[in-house]
């Protein structure tokens, strides 16, 4: 492994290359650079490639010359250019402060305890950047698979394994609370630092925020996952009609006499546009320029759609028996909360209205909802709209959970 000697170096090297550079790094999923092009782009210059190739920031395989994984992930990095998802680097660096706080406690000299400090801040930081960045990774990629991947067994897959790197975020949010708030108390006690106590608001209000984002990514994911289901459950229903409709036994096998006795809509047909054919002579005409460029473009607008289609579905993409939780929208919830404690106050003006908390434990939903669910929504609706809520310093106490209690704002 090549050793930079300064940076100074690094910059100079980079910089000499930066026109191959930018464009290996541009086609860095598109295309496998070949040694002759790479040669090509430095103006035939092969001693210049062969010292990039030497300090690997090329990799050379056989004809083939492609990026160092090194140099890659550090411009995707700076370019914000990476959609992996990464939650191992926020857990390294929980433990990481862990060991220099450790150390913080322990340390006698004021110069190294602060050399610790700082160390801490930075390490705060990358926290906060790469718990955003994740977030945002994480509802590209979201989109990425509802709209353009074009087999569903994937599609599912993917959905399902974002919504496990979704948890895996929130987990990483939930560890890093814990340790500002719970487990280095003594640490925090004794490093009264001003720098650092703004950074820890900062990275907190991120952390909220970024907990608010990941509710909407699991309602989203929800939403599309039931999407795919009624899809598929569709097509099996129109797969089997067509075998009926081709055995001749559509009739007799299926109540579609009776639908059609009790069907009484008027089938609604566009005008067709009769086909005709231009002459020769007057398509070499100036006149008939703009018939031929629109007809270009809506043959090339049908080829685009083709492109994207997503293709016939297959005999085991059909077997899929998946079955996905149907979503509750929590806008809905707290406007019949809202609705419920206005009827009640309008029947009785001295009635006390029941708190967010007791409602939800009661309301009857759609579908079956635990006792643990009742109280995520509860969270998540305080988180959401509290600017509709007014919260109280009173508290409550159901079962093992104790809570505030919370009504609707009537200012």
């Amino acid at each position: 492994m090549y050793i930079f000697r300064s940076i100074n170096e690094i910059i100079n090297t980079v910089s000499a290359a930066r026109g191959l550079l930018t464009e290996m790094f541009e086609k860095r999923k598109t295309l496998n650079f070949k040694y002759s092009d790479a040669l090509l782009l430095l103006k035939g210059d092969e001693n210049r490639l062969k010292i990039l190739i030497e300090k690997e920031i090329i990799r050379q395989n056989g004809n083939e010359v492609s990026l160092d994984i090194r140099f890659q992930e550090f411009f995707e990095l700076l370019l914000n250019a990476n959609e992996e998802i990464n939650t191992a680097v926020i857990d390294e660096n929980i433990e990481f402060l862990h060991e220099l706080m450790d150390y913080y406690l322990k340390e006698r000299i004021p110069s190294r305890k602060e050399s610790y400090i700082r160390n801490i801040k930075i390490t705060f930081r990358k926290i906060a950047y790469t718990t955003i960045r994740n977030i945002m990774s994480l509802q590209d990629s979201i989109d990425h698979a509802v709209k353009h991947e074009p087999t569903y067994q994937i599609k599912i897959a993917r959905l399902e394994n974002l919504d496990k790197k979704r948890i895996n975020i929130q987990r990483m949010i939930d560890a890093t609370e814990h340790l500002i708030l719970h487990e280095e108390r003594l640490f925090f006690q004794q490093a009264t630092d001003e720098e650092l106590a703004n950074i820890l608001l900062e990275l907190r209000q991120e952390l909220q925020l970024s907990a608010h984002s990941l509710i909407s990514a699991q309602q989203d994911i929800i939403n599309y996952l039931n999407q795919i289901k009624s899809q598929i459950v569709l097509v099996e229903k129109i797969k089997k009609l067509k075998y009926l409709q081709d055995q001749f036994e559509l009739r007799t096998r299926s109540n579609l006499a009776e639908v059609m006795e009790r069907e009484h809509s008027l089938l609604v047909e566009g005008t067709s546009s009769p086909s005709f054919k231009l002459s020769i002579s007057y398509l070499n005409t100036d006149e008939a320029r703009p018939v031929i460029l629109k007809v270009i473009r809506n043959l090339q607008y049908r080829k685009a759609i083709q492109s994207n289609e997503a293709g016939a579905f297959s005999a085991e993409e059909m077997e899929t028996q998946a079955t996905y939780q149907e979503t509750i929208d929590l806008n809905e919830t707290l406007n019949d909360y809202i609705q419920a404690q206005a009827q009640k106050l309008w029947n009785d003006e001295a009635a006390q209205p029941d708190d967010l908390f007791s409602f939800l434990m009661h309301h009857r939903f759609r579908r079956e909802v635990s006792e643990q669910e009742r109280t995520t929504f509860f969270c998540q609706i305080v988180s959401l709209y509290e600017n509709h809520l007014r919260i109280t310093d009173e508290y409550g106490v159901y079962h093992q959970y104790e809570y505030a209690k919370i009504y609707p704002d009537v200012s």
